[in-house]
């Protein structure tokens, strides 16, 4: 997997709480999503990226440079401004479309 596939596969990642109603793409939610739930799927699917990161960087190098603590909160941060587009769309333009 290319670096470039790989950011675009994160970047989708990080977007879809935002653009879809339905919990982990699979359970429809009656009422939407609360932003706790989509917190929550936020976080699930960083998870998700590391480890699709690290299935990457074990197919390219063959191992895994181990990582403290500082690593997985940089890596947090770029996960939580790759998912703005999503947010933005979400709150603002949304918004501004229903009135």
């Amino acid at each position: 997997m290319t670096p470039l596939i790989l950011i675009l596969v994160i970047l989708i990642l990080a977007n879809v709480p935002w653009f879809t109603e339905r919990l982990f793409l699979a359970f429809q939610m009656e009422k939407g999503k609360s932003w706790a739930w989509r917190l929550l799927e936020l976080l699930v699917f960083y998870f998700l990226s590391l480890v699709v990161a690290v299935m990457s960087e074990i197919q390219f190098s063959g191992d895994v440079h181990p990582q403290q603590w500082e690593f997985f909160a940089t890596t947090f941060c770029a996960f939580l401004v790759l998912s703005t587009p999503g947010l933005i769309y979400r709150y603002q333009w949304l918004a501004l479309t229903r009135k």
